[in-house]
C-alpha cells in the first residue's frame, strides 16, 4: 500500500435510490456522473487530478491537493443546484434526483487493489450517512444538501471568501458509531437538530448563544414570560450610628444628621483624621 497523501474528498449520494426500478437507477447514475463532472470542470479540476470510485447510488472523488478547494466549494454551491434544476425540470416525478454532498480534506492511501484507506475518508463517509444531512435534504426545496468537514471550514469557509459566505454555514454534530463528529452544514439546520455555531437567523448572534456571550433570560415555567429578577440584597458590612454632632473626616466637617445608603443614620459630630479615632459630643 502506498503512503497516505493529502487529498480533497468529495462524496455525492442520491436520495432514495433503492426505491427506484432498474431503468430509473441507470438514469439516475448517469445524471449523477454528469452533474459531478460539470461541477469539477467548473472548478477547473482536470481529470488527471482525480480518482473516482463507484458506489452504486453514490460517487466518491479523491482530488489532488494542488486543486483549489475554494473553487470546488464555490462550484458545489452554484453549479450543482443549477444542474439539478435543469435535470429535474425535464424528468418525470419518479426520476427526480436529489443529492447529499460532503466536502472534506485529509490523508488517504491507495492500496494494491485500488482500495482507499484512511480515517479521514471514513469520517467523510459518516458525515454523508449522518441523520443531520439526511434531514436537511428532506427540508430542502432545491434537492441539494451540503456539509463540509471541520478542516474545510477552518481553512476555507471561515475566511468568508467570495462565493463562499461564512454565515451560510452552521456547526452541527453528526452522531456516528465511533462518536460525535463536528461538521458545518450549508443552509438552515433541520428541525430537531442543534445549531452549535451560536448564530440565529441570518447569522446574527443569538441571545444566550456562543456568539455574544450573554446568558438567555430565564422564563417562568408557569407563564412562559421572562422571570422577574429577585430584589437586590442590602449591602453587607457594619452599620454605625453616632450620637451628638456631625462626622468630620480628615479635618473636614460634615454637619448635620447623615443617612447612609445602607439605612444607617449618623447623628452628631465625628472627627477622624487630625485627631484619629476621636468622637466628640456637642
Amino acid at each position: 500500500m502506498s503512503d497516505p497523501v493529502s487529498r480533497t474528498i468529495l462524496l455525492l449520494d442520491i436520495e432514495k435510490y433503492s426505491d427506484r426500478d432498474d431503468v430509473e437507477q441507470a438514469y439516475l447514475r448517469r445524471m449523477l456522473y454528469d452533474i459531478t463532472d460539470r461541477a469539477l470542470e467548473s472548478a477547473r479540476v482536470d481529470e488527471t487530478l482525480r480518482l473516482r470510485a463507484d458506489r452504486g447510488d453514490s460517487v466518491m472523488e479523491l482530488i489532488d491537493a494542488n486543486a483549489s478547494v475554494t473553487a470546488l466549494l464555490r462550484a458545489l454551491l452554484t453549479e450543482v443546484p443549477v444542474q439539478l434544476r435543469a435535470v429535474n425540470r425535464m424528468a418525470s416525478s419518479s426520476a427526480q434526483i436529489r443529492l447529499r454532498a460532503v466536502l472534506a480534506t485529509g490523508y488517504v492511501a491507495v492500496d494494491e487493489l485500488d482500495g482507499w484507506v484512511g480515517s479521514d475518508l471514513n469520517d467523510a463517509c459518516r458525515l454523508l450517512d449522518g441523520e443531520v444531512l439526511r434531514a436537511a435534504l428532506r427540508e430542502r426545496g432545491d434537492g441539494f444538501a451540503l456539509c463540509v468537514s471541520e478542516s474545510v471550514h477552518a481553512g476555507i469557509v471561515r475566511h468568508d471568501r467570495p462565493g463562499v459566505p461564512a454565515d451560510a454555514f452552521h456547526a452541527v454534530t453528526v452522531e456516528s458509531k465511533n462518536g460525535p463528529l463536528l461538521a458545518w452544514l450549508h443552509g438552515p439546520v433541520p428541525v430537531g437538530h442543534k445549531d452549535h455555531s451560536g448564530t440565529g437567523a441570518g447569522g446574527a448572534p443569538a441571545p444566550g448563544g456562543e456568539g455574544d456571550g450573554r446568558a438567555a433570560p430565564e422564563r417562568s415555567t408557569a407563564t412562559g414570560q421572562p422571570a422577574q429578577a429577585p430584589p437586590a440584597a442590602p449591602p453587607s458590612g457594619a452599620v454605625f450610628q453616632f450620637n451628638g454632632g456631625s462626622p468630620c473626616f480628615g479635618g473636614g466637617l460634615v454637619a448635620g444628621d447623615q443617612h447612609g445608603v445602607s439605612g444607617g443614620q449618623v447623628t452628631g459630630d465625628v472627627h477622624l483624621g487630625g485627631t484619629a479615632g476621636r468622637s466628640e459630643g456637642p
